[in-house]
């Protein structure tokens, strides 16, 4: 079978204050989701939320796994890829989409089919895939990068300027609850999302990627008074909790994908914490 999944159950942040470097990486950290010649997905007990990765050496079939019960995947979700690799397409129940590198496509939930393909399967495309419970069926419909809401944000003073690329947003594209969009940082920036925040309300996933070779990223997560980290590589992904900040501070510049789903779909809804008041 080429799509395999693995469970991460919630945790509480309680509990995660115990948690020594390797705890807390089993339990927020996927750090493998990009395989050739397979789909692997990472289902969360955070708002049922998806995470995972396609990379087509030959064609790959989007599967159901055993957590949906369900006949196929998009039976009750809906679905947002970001492709991260080399030019490729997508196959949803017939229709071709063509999908570039940095290109994003909402599928709705409904569609029976979803295949994953490569232009050059020597240089794969690396789909990155997030998916959400969803209550009605929406259009499937693609967002280029030079469509995306474009928010430019922070300063070379303060090592955060960046670019917000709204992707799968209101506005943009219709969905349930998903929501995705790609943050580029500019030369001489690293720090993404300060200050720090949390929305109670949502959850989220991040995706880093464009990391130099031999460089990293460290991802501050937790209360805001009892922040800690995790070391991150190229295409690897962190899962935030509500309860969590979620930012990050590189060895050089980087883009990284959030993905959120939840109460409701205000991206501004969050709670912002003092840089001065992390601990």
């Amino acid at each position: 079978m080429a799509t395999t999944f693995e469970t991460r159950y919630a945790s509480s942040p309680k509990a995660v204050k115990q948690y020594d470097t390797q705890a807390l990486r089993d339990e927020f950290l996927i750090p493998d989701l990009m395989e050739a010649g397979k789909i692997k997905l990472t289902y969360t007990h955070y708002d049922r939320y998806i995470a995972g990765g396609a990379v087509p050496t030959s064609p790959l079939t989007l599967e159901t796994i055993d957590p949906l019960k369900a006949n196929y995947f998009l039976e009750r979700r809906e679905l947002g890829i970001i492709n991260t690799g080399a030019d490729g397409s997508i196959s949803v129940d017939g229709e071709v989409y063509k999908i570039n590198h940095k290109d994003a496509l909402y599928i709705g939930r409904g569609v029976k089919e979803v295949v994953f393909k490569s232009d050059d399967p020597n240089n794969p495309a690396k789909f990155y895939i997030n998916s959400a419970p969803a209550h009605t069926p929406h259009p499937t419909k693609k967002v280029s990068l030079a469509e995306a809401n474009k928010i430019e944000l922070g300063s070379l003073e303060t090592a955060n300027h960046r670019t917000v690329n709204q992707m799968i947003i209101g506005g943009i594209v219709t969905t349930c609850q998903l929501q995705m969009g790609m943050t580029e940082l500019k030369t001489g920036s690293v720090w993404n999302t300060m200050p720090a925040h949390v929305h109670d309300r949502r959850m989220e996933v991040y995706l880093y990627l464009d990391i130099p070779e031999n460089q990293a990223v460290c991802h501050f997560m937790g209360q805001p008074q009892e922040t800690r980290h995790i070391w991150m590589q190229n295409h690897q992904a962190v899962i935030s909790p509500p309860w969590s900040i979620h930012s990050g501070s590189g060895t050089s510049n980087y883009t990284f994908i959030w993905g959120m789903a939840g109460e409701n779909l205000d991206y501004n809804d969050m709670d912002v914490a003092k840089i001065t008041d992390l601990r």
